[in-house]
């Protein structure tokens, strides 16, 4: 069987088919890793053991004198998603009830949706793409997009600077095994090469964890409105993303693309912040289950979506095909 070519004609792939194969078992066998537990349940619920490990040996493969580039990268892509979803939070605050539209196709949206929906790119995701359509510089911009973590960027784009306190600690462990990767790739040429094999090995583990954590109901619990507000996401923040990765980080647009999603992460934001400011508790309900909605759809369409346009850039140069950005 030729499991393997069938996966690599998809876009995408080598991460979205674990990932609905993720999502389907979360759906339909909610318990199957505290059934089996032990390796199977490491395996179902590793989302973050596994990244840990995957950063690292991504890290190892990272040349030191591509350091610039892959700071430009992440600074570019993290400061022009802020700005958007500032700018569409700030729209949304203008037409939106505080306490989210009642009734309608977009029942539930809110500034407070919008705001979760848009200022969080799912890094793992984004790094699995550019592993698979970029280079391993553009794959390593995720490093800075562990600032957008939690509840503080939103505070900040909301307008609520202070309610929220950012520990420098947990930047820093985010950032830890990437850093110590980094540095033994670089001190031995053998541990680049040794650690660099991992990286495209791990995509499909991770991506399998990562759709354990999707729940395919929500579609149905939100509607057509959470799949709508996925391509807002992709359209509204992907678009300026694009254009910055070309004028800025001298790319051809993929990054940005890849960069145009909803972290899972954000699904926790709106409750957080509602904690912390109560004027958003009657919106923070809807707005969840919608950026829950929105995070899926966004997994699923924009490793499609970054994959054609990959191999449309590829094709205009007169290439083959992008290949995976390996050591």
């Amino acid at each position: 069987m030729n499991i393997k070519k069938a996966i690599d004609r998809i876009p995408g792939g080598l991460m979205l088919v674990p990932l609905i194969l993720g999502a389907l078992t979360k759906t339909f066998f909610p318990d199957a890793g505290k059934y089996f537990g032990s390796f199977t349940n490491g395996l179902i619920t590793g989302t973050v053991p596994i990244l840990a490990v995957w950063f690292f040996c991504m890290g190892a493969t990272i040349d030191l004198r591509a350091t610039g580039t892959v700071l430009r990268k992440s600074g570019n892509l993290v400061v022009v998603k802020t700005l958007v979803a500032w700018a569409a939070t700030w729209m949304a605050a203008q037409f939106l009830p505080m306490d989210g539209v009642q009734a309608g196709l977009f029942a539930g949206f809110s500034a407070l949706a919008i705001c979760a929906a848009m200022d969080m790119t799912n890094g793992g995701l984004y790094a699995a793409v550019m592993q698979q359509y970029g280079t391993k510089e553009e794959a390593g911009a995720f490093v800075l997009m562990s600032i957008e973590s939690g509840p503080l960027v939103s505070m900040l784009i909301l307008g609520a600077a202070g309610v929220a306190s950012f520990e420098p600690r947990l930047f820093a462990g985010a950032v830890l095994p990437f850093l110590v990767g980094f540095a033994l790739g670089n001190l031995d040429k053998d541990l680049k090469e040794f650690f660099g094999k991992c990286v495209h090995v791990l995509i499909p583990f991770f991506g399998f964890a990562l759709g354990n954590g999707i729940n395919l109901n929500v579609i149905a619990q939100t509607g057509l409105g959470g799949i709508l507000l996925g391509v807002m996401v992709i359209i509204i923040t992907g678009i300026p993303l694009m254009l910055a990765d070309k004028l800025i980080g001298g790319g051809n647009g993929t990054a940005g693309l890849a960069a145009s999603s909803t972290a899972g992460a954000a699904v926790a934001n709106p409750m957080i912040i509602a904690e912390m400011v109560p004027a958003f508790k009657p919106a923070a309900a809807a707005a969840t289950s919608l950026v829950a909605a929105a995070c899926l759809t966004t997994a699923i369409l924009v490793p499609v979506l970054t994959g054609l346009w990959a191999k449309r850039m590829a094709a205009r140069h007169g290439e083959t095909q992008a290949q995976p950005a390996t050591a």
